[in-house]
């Protein structure tokens, strides 16, 4: 999964050494990743669960490329360049058709900024037969290349994309912790009773950066906005890549103990 030695250090130090046997939060060994893979891992855009965005105002035929930081914790990764072009994808999350209080990503009639990129304003929703929405049509404002309006106007969600026509589809494992009780058996004589049945999510249609094709076994990235990411060094072969999620960028699993799921 990518836990840097680095890190396992890190938490052992924290953790130290007790004369009675205990059991150590694994939240903190997370945590202990988090922190490191924030100082050297770049950063790439990765859509897991695309939804298709159009540009109905931008050059059917024209593409471009932007500018974008490889990791602002450390100057010396550089930028790189991404893609831009008329159809692109977005994570279905970051958009509400009906949006609820405190939602600030697109919705109908709504300006979002598009990481590096432009202002984006939905237009039209486009469904299917079933109801189920499969792309949004939406027009861009070109004098807010880089994120900011020459106007003054605001926005206050800020959502990553992929461009479409350049996109990748490698796959990718989404592992969470193995047990449900931070002590398995616990309650029981059983340990495999705490076996959490979600630990491990493949997916197969994700689009990612065109670079990420080329990525090398154990090279970690962070996802921006989803997680940190290392290559898998057995499954992943040249040009096809299998990324493994070390951890993600926040703690969860503390917001689903909170809410007794």
């Amino acid at each position: 999964r990518g836990f840097t030695p680095a890190s396992i250090r890190d938490f052992a130090s924290r953790v130290g050494i007790a004369k009675r046997e205990g059991v150590a939060d694994v939240g903190l060994l997370e945590y202990c990743v988090r922190q490191d893979l924030n100082r050297h891992a770049e950063r790439r855009m990765a859509v897991l669960n695309p939804l298709k965005v159009v540009i109905t105002n931008y050059p059917e035929s024209e593409s471009e490329e932007l500018e974008a930081i490889n990791n602002p914790e450390d100057e010396s990764a550089g930028k790189r360049k991404v893609p831009f072009s008329r159809e692109l994808f977005i994570e279905r999350d970051d958009f509400r058709e009906d949006p609820p209080k405190k939602f600030f990503r697109l919705a109908p009639g709504r300006e979002v900024r598009l990481r590096y990129a432009y202002f984006l304003k939905c237009e039209d929703v486009v469904k299917d037969d079933s109801g189920e929405i499969i792309e949004l049509r939406c027009s861009y404002d070109p004098k807010t290349k880089g994120g900011s309006a020459p106007d003054g106007r605001k926005v206050r969600g800020t959502i990553h994309w992929v461009s479409a026509q350049h996109a990748v589809s490698p796959e990718i494992r989404l592992y969470d912790r193995l047990f449900l009780s931070p002590e398995p058996g616990s309650g029981s004589d059983d340990f495999k009773a705490d076996i959490n049945p979600d630990s491990l999510e493949i997916l197969t249609n994700c689009k990612l950066e065109p670079s990420l094709i080329n990525a090398k076994a154990s090279e970690h990235y962070q996802f921006e906005r989803v997680g940190y990411f290392n290559v898998d060094p057995l499954d992943s072969r040249e040009g096809s890549p299998v990324f493994n999620r070390t951890v993600t960028l926040r703690d969860t699993w503390a917001k689903v103990e909170k809410s007794g799921k």
